[in-house]
């Protein structure tokens, strides 16, 4: 449990979940020292004619006063038990704001050995349908054993959860009111501006029924806290206990939910970063209706299309998502998508980046049937695609589908575009070869010159072979023309790439020798291309492309 999730900057900076928040009575206030007044600005001599207002909302009471009412805050214990084999208790350092929960939990009376302690915290929500519906983080709420809400009134209610989700950080909360509650709805954050006035109501350290005013400082911020990271970045005041509290906009709608902060310290230096409405309100809808979120799985793993990448597929900039796989069994295993398919659309949505694409299959609709605009031989084309659902696919990734940090996929696959950390099993049969023409069944057709070893792009190349095979533990299932050396410093090494690679296909054609590469790099080079798109397979099948420049 957490009741605010901290970005702390190690040092100053890295990402790191705050510790849990004791429930404790306020810290002390210390008034700020006086500013001294700010020195006359220079005289302009040719001022910049802008419409930019003196001063921001002249009062937000009117609006404060009709919401506060449905903003809630949330006080949560959970039980721990004693480790009777526990060495010597931890020390938090003097002056910390956790060193009575230090004291509490750790200073054991003698035969009080085996029992058991609370741990409280705060945290804010909101309540979204008058039954008594209300929304939260989920690390507001997790491996909490009670759950209090706390009203504006004073009137405290035990709350159930409903549901949650973890890859969006909210859930779910219901409680039985006597009378409707007064609650508030959700509005359209894809409306919403840089610099638009928006107002954040929350129980900062246990203050209950704080607010605070700011402006949004910038949106779709990816702050690696799950795969959907889309976030609203404002610099009203958001501080720990702040989590799970609405964001509104001038109209009193909900426009995101306070998750996170970059803080060295822990409080609010104007960084806060909220879920946007237009991702939340579908997870909540979800929660409600099935106690779980239902995502679409486009069953896929993709990698970012680099500006070499671009280069060497003709596009003018880089943009889309690139297939670097199809998983086998998935929806799209019947050919409509390939690898090597660069996405640019997706259901009438642009793809502008690689993580626009998980974020955008999740939020449709399973069982769907959508357009998908793809660029493929230097063309686009539009498929269509019935999305699978992404539960459906923990079969088909049992084996070896989560991600290096142990998350599942996402939608779509997404590795690590710096070491291509696959999230599902090696691409066995058919996936690992592009095409029926491969290289085994053309044994004995190969010329004496193909089979000598070329370099190329830096590059040493091989027919596969059975002691090639032995020599770099290369899967049967792989076919193509393997790299055996790689020259220091050449373009290729820059590139990552090393010997016992496979080189698949070049320029989306398969490559049978060693020739074939020469050749086609030769033919891009009369083209005026200036990269070479690699289709890499490592040792066990695991593919990824690659833009080599050619000197």
């Amino acid at each position: 449990m957490a009741s605010a999730a901290i970005l702390a900057q190690a040092g100053v900076s890295g990402i790191a979940y705050a510790q849990t928040a004791p429930e404790t009575t306020a810290p002390g206030v210390t008034a700020p020292a006086p500013t001294p007044p700010a020195p006359a600005a220079p005289q302009q001599t040719a001022p910049i004619q802008a419409a930019v207002p003196n001063t921001g909302p002249a009062s937000v009471a009117d609006l404060a006063e009709g919401l506060l009412d449905a903003v809630v805050n949330i006080s949560t214990s959970q039980k721990v038990k004693d480790d009777e084999g526990a060495g010597p208790a931890p020390r938090a350092p003097d002056g910390s704001p956790f060193q009575e929960f230090f004291n509490d939990f750790f200073n054991k009376q003698q035969g009080n050995k085996g029992g058991n302690h609370n741990v409280s915290s705060l945290g804010s929500g909101f309540v979204i349908d008058p039954a008594g519906y209300i929304v939260t983080n989920n690390h507001v709420i997790e491996g909490a054993d009670d759950i209090e809400i706390n009203f504006a009134n004073g009137s405290k209610l035990k709350a159930k959860l409903i549901g949650t989700d973890t890859k969006t950080d909210l859930s779910v909360l219901k409680v039985e009111p006597k009378t409707p509650l007064k609650s508030v709805k959700f509005g359209d954050s894809s409306t919403m501006r840089i610099g638009d006035w928006v107002m954040a109501i929350g129980n900062p350290f246990g203050f209950g029924g704080s607010v605070t005013v700011g402006i949004i400082s910038g949106r779709g911020r990816n702050i690696n806290a799950g795969p959907y990271d889309n976030f609203i970045q404002t610099d009203a005041a958001i501080n720990k206990g702040n989590s799970g509290g609405p964001l509104f906009n001038m109209k009193g709608e909900v426009i995101g939910i306070n998750t996170a902060i970059i803080s060295p310290s822990g409080g609010s230096i104007g960084i806060g970063f909220s879920v946007p409405s237009e991702l939340a309100s579908g997870v909540v809808d979800q929660l409600r209706e099935y106690g779980e979120t239902r995502r679409g799985w486009l069953g896929v793993r993709i990698q970012p299309v680099t500006d070499d990448i671009a280069d060497s597929l003709g596009l003018d900039t880089a943009k889309g998502a690139l297939v670097a796989g199809v998983i086998k069994g998935g929806p799209v295993d019947d050919g409509s998508i390939k690898a090597g398919d660069v996405i640019l659309k997706f259901d009438g949505k642009t793809v502008s980046e690689m993580r626009d694409l998980p974020r955008v299959v999740a939020e449709s609709t399973v069982g769907k049937e959508v357009d998908v605009v793809v660029l493929r031989d230097g063309k686009e084309q539009t498929v269509k695609v019935k999305l699978g659902r992404l539960e459906d696919s923990d079969q088909a990734a049992a084996s070896g589908d989560s991600a290096p940090d142990g998350s599942q996929d996402d939608g779509v696959i997404t590795p690590d575009p710096g070491e291509n950390n696959d999230m599902d099993q090696p691409d066995t049969g058919d996936q690992a070869k592009p095409a029926p023409d491969t290289p085994d069944q053309h044994k004995g057709q190969v010329s004496p010159d193909a089979a000598t070893p070329k370099n190329v792009l830096g590059l040493s190349l091989s027919l596969l072979s059975a002691e090639t095979r032995k020599a770099f533990g290369i899967a049967e299932s792989v076919d193509g023309v393997v790299v055996t050396e790689v020259t220091p410093g050449s373009a290729s090494a820059e590139k990552g790439l090393k010997p016992g690679d496979v080189i698949v296909e070049v320029a989306q054609e398969f490559m049978k020798s060693p020739d074939a590469v020469a050749a086609k790099v030769q033919a891009l080079k009369q083209e005026g291309r200036r990269n070479a798109q690699l289709m890499i397979a490592s040792a066990n099948g695991d593919l990824r492309f690659v833009a080599v420049p050619m000197e």
